[in-house]
This record gives C-alpha cells, structure tokens and sequence, in this order.
C-alpha cells in the first residue's frame, strides 16, 4: 500500500491482511474460497456474529494488531463487536471545513481521483470502470462524462461513520444487489470490484456542485450498509448519513464537469499512483466558479 498524507508523508506498507489477500485473489487455491467468501450469506453470517454479545471478546486484539488509538471516541462499554466498530467519535474530533463554497470528504479514509472520459470511463490502478457499470443507468452515467470520481477506501482501522458532503437535497437510495469483494488493491487488479460487489447511492442536489453521487459500497464480510434516510429529504453538510457494520468499505462520489475544483494534492498523487489520506469533514475542493471574460459589461472594444 502506498499512502500520502495531507502533509505529504509518504507510507509504503504491506501488512500480513494485504499479504493474504494477495494470495486468495492470485493463487488457484484461494480463488476457490473466493466463491464462498464472497457470496453475500457470508457476510450475513459474519454480521449476525459481530452483533453478540461473544463477539466482543475480540476487541481488544483487534484494537492492538491494528493500532488504533481510542482516545478520540466516545468512552463507553461495547457489548458487541459491530457497536465497537460503529463506535463514534468524541464531539469536535471530526470539524467540518467552513464555507458555502467548500466539498468536503463524506468519511475517513483513503482518496483516489480519477477524471471520467469519453463513454463514462475511468481508471482505478489498471481496472477500466465506466459510470454507467457503477449506476446501472446510461442516462444518468452521461451527466458526468468529463467529470471526476473519487474513490475514497476506508480500512478497518478508519472510523466507520460517514456525512453528507454538501448542503442540498437527497433522492431516495438506489440499493444494487452483488456480490462482497474486498475493496483492497489486490482485488481491484484482478476484478472490477466496484462494479461488482452490493452498493447503495443517492443522488445529493447541491445550489453549488451541482448534483453530486453519493455512492456506499459494500466489501468482504461487510455486514451491513446502513443509511439513515432512505426517502428524499433536506440535509446539511456534514450531517451522518450512515455507517458500514464491520469490513473494509468503500465511497464513491461523481462529481459533474465544471463544478468543483479538486484540491490540487488528491489529483497529483492519484496521478502519481497513490491514495491520499483523508478524514471525514476535512475539504476536498472548492465549488468551481465560471471564468471571466476580462470584459467590462456594456463595454466594446475599439
């Protein structure tokens, strides 16, 4: 894994979870568990486990062998494994960037930008994806040819909430049913996971960014997408729209062209082949404003 933080430090690792997923997407014997492991009764299984009360007996390990640091969430008393990993943080741990004008991330995690081309292409590492894969809709897939997708992959030690991104007014949830790969890199070169795997999204009506998707995708052993609102309503930026129950996961937004101005670091990084680190609230861009003409109203020229 290669990672950029937002102050430019450089991360290049490959822990034994990598290193395993590695093996089952390339190896013939791991391949053959993939065709149970990624079945969505699975991740039902898992998920009903990760809900008793045995099941919080593996918080501890799981908070050492992933290093995660609880000092910022909530102090509280876990009785399952899924209420530990929906844990939430403690009030102002995640402050939303100010301004009418600013896009901010919906969610901690680990940000990918790739510009949609000519017949909604784009590129995640060497998997070609098109829009129209992800929404299952041609129609709606054309509105951001020329724009951009972000791809924002949350692992299990990232915080597991995630925000409306703007100010505006959501459609109701579009739910498409597949199947439960996980969104780590060593998947993506082999399977178009995004395309694949179960996913939910909505589509957020901004006065600045014009309509944005909002895109939850789901990933091996990932229990359950759960959003908050289902049916067309008004929401503020920042407010939560849901949470993933246990597994990696991952958001996609599609931004339309012209819109917004991606912060300039997310864009040279994914360029240069790596993710950017991110965290929810935190901005992304700018609403994109149209470009003067340098002509005075009224005026002619001589």
């Amino acid at each position: 894994m290669k990672y950029v933080d937002r102050k430019g430090n450089l991360t290049i690792e490959e822990n034994s979870q990598d290193k395993l997923l590695r093996r089952l997407y390339t190896d013939w014997g791991g391949r053959l568990c993939l065709k149970i492991l990624v079945r969505p009764f699975v991740s039902r299984l898992a998920g009903c486990f990760l809900d008793t009360g045995l099941s919080a007996r593996l918080i501890p390990e799981f908070v050492k062998r992933n290093r995660i640091s609880l000092e910022e969430y909530e102090d509280t008393v876990y009785h399952s494994f899924n209420e530990f990993f929906t844990r939430r943080v403690k009030e102002g741990a995640r402050p939303v960037a100010a301004g009418d004008r600013t896009l901010i991330s919906p969610c901690d995690g680990k940000a990918t930008v790739c510009r949609i081309g000519r017949e909604s292409r784009f590129y995640i590492k060497e998997t070609e994806y098109t829009a129209e894969q992800l929404l299952r809709s041609r129609n709606l897939a054309e509105r951001y040819v020329g724009g951009y997708a972000v791809i924002l992959r949350l692992t299990v030690d990232d915080y597991h909430r995630y925000c409306y991104v703007a100010e505006g007014v959501k459609s109701a949830n579009i739910h498409l049913p597949g199947k439960f790969h996980t969104v780590n890199p060593a998947a993506n070169d082999v399977f178009p996971i995004y395309a694949e795997n179960t996913r939910e999204y909505c589509l957020l009506k901004t006065e600045q960014f014009g309509a944005i998707v909002m895109m939850e995708v789901g990933a091996m052993l990932v229990g359950r997408i759960s959003n908050l609102h289902k049916q067309p309503r008004r929401v503020a930026k920042g407010e939560e729209k849901g949470c993933f129950e246990f597994g990696g996961s991952t958001i996609v937004l599609f931004i339309q062209p012209g819109r917004v101005r991606l912060d300039y670091d997310l864009i040279e990084n994914s360029e240069n082949g790596f993710e950017t680190i991110v965290r929810m609230g935190e901005r992304i861009g700018e609403q994109k404003l149209p470009k003067r003409t340098g002509k005075a109203s009224g005026t002619t020229r001589k």
